[in-house]
């Protein structure tokens, strides 16, 4: 039996962030979009710390790729657990 309810699908910061973006993104842009120097950003890519692709001297970012390793590295708690904590004795 149908209700209905319309679904709407959950957004988060990230989603707020990328919204409007376009499916790729220059080295320049994400540092814009992050706040950081290119150089940063750079540095990220070579070292594979955000993924990107290098095609001649160009290197560009596919924003659904850097949503996902941004979200997978959030230091925020998920599911609303919270690690233990351990203390550490002297």
């Amino acid at each position: 039996m149908r209700t209905g309810a319309q679904v709407i699908p959950m957004t988060d910061a990230l989603d707020t962030l990328f919204e409007g973006r376009r499916p790729t993104l220059t080295a320049p842009e994400v540092a814009e979009l992050l706040g950081m120097t290119k150089q940063g950003v750079y540095h990220w890519l070579r070292d594979g710390t955000i993924p990107g692709y290098k095609v001649g001297s160009t290197w560009f970012i596919i924003t659904a790729e850097l949503k996902d390793t941004l979200r997978k590295g959030a230091n925020a708690p998920r599911g609303g657990v919270m690690p233990p904590v351990v203390e550490e004795q002297d």
